[in-house]
């Protein structure tokens, strides 16, 4: 497998998204530096980043000093406060960072934001409480990943309908226009289009297509 290289991320704001982002970065071998005005959460993450440091982003010639100008990617990740937010993200690009991610709470801010430049605007609860409920709506939906354009790879857990079928057998392809990435069984990839594979029990079948087709798909099992 391939390794990704590292690099330096700047994140503002260290409150419960924030600093799983950072931290978790971190794990990921990158360096990152992560700045709040509260110094109790600054301190709480001293010893996990590789900079941790009190900073008021509103002001870029605080953020020039704790190295955000070297940083490859800038993380606004409080959404509460809107002049900093907003002000954060003006700043971040002042100092030339070429890549900025920010947490959005409302449309208006989110317009802000995205009217600003921002590379990417991320509304957490909400992606979060969309992703569980499609998993919720459909007990055999495991888990699935948009790809964008309409266009998601779900993870489909086996039905008692279709153990001991042939993956070649089923009608995804033809009748609901999906194809199948594989089928895993335990930590074994042990089939796909054009291969032949019987299913079992616990098997799980990824499946790549359109949202409406992955509905309908799901509804026949």
């Amino acid at each position: 497998m391939a390794r990704h290289s590292t690099r330096t991320v700047g994140v503002i704001g260290l409150g419960n998204f924030g600093s799983t982002v950072a931290t978790e970065l971190q794990r990921f071998g990158n360096h990152v530096i992560g700045v709040d005005t509260d110094e109790k959460r600054v301190s709480a993450h001293a010893e996990q980043l590789s900079q941790a440091v009190i900073v008021d982003a509103r002001d870029d010639l605080a953020l020039r000093e704790a190295g955000f100008a070297e940083c490859d990617i800038g993380v606004v990740a409080m959404g509460s406060d809107l002049e900093a937010s907003i002000l954060s993200a003006m700043n971040l690009k002042l100092i030339g960072v070429s890549q900025i991610w920010a947490k959005a709470k409302t449309k208006t801010h989110h317009r802000i934001l995205s009217k600003l430049g921002v590379d990417r605007v991320i509304h957490p609860e909400i992606e979060v409480g969309q992703h569980i409920a499609q998993v919720l709506h459909n007990p055999l939906v495991r888990d699935y990943v948009s790809l964008g354009n309409g266009y998601h790879v779900v993870n489909f857990r086996i039905p008692e309908s279709l153990e001991g079928k042939r993956l070649e057998d089923l009608p995804h392809t033809e009748k609901f226009k999906l194809r199948c990435i594989g089928v895993m069984r335990g930590t074994e990839f042990v089939g796909q289009d054009g291969n032949s594979c019987t299913l079992q029990s616990d098997d799980l079948l990824l499946l790549l297509g359109q949202r409406k087709d992955l509905r309908s798909f799901a509804a026949s099992l």
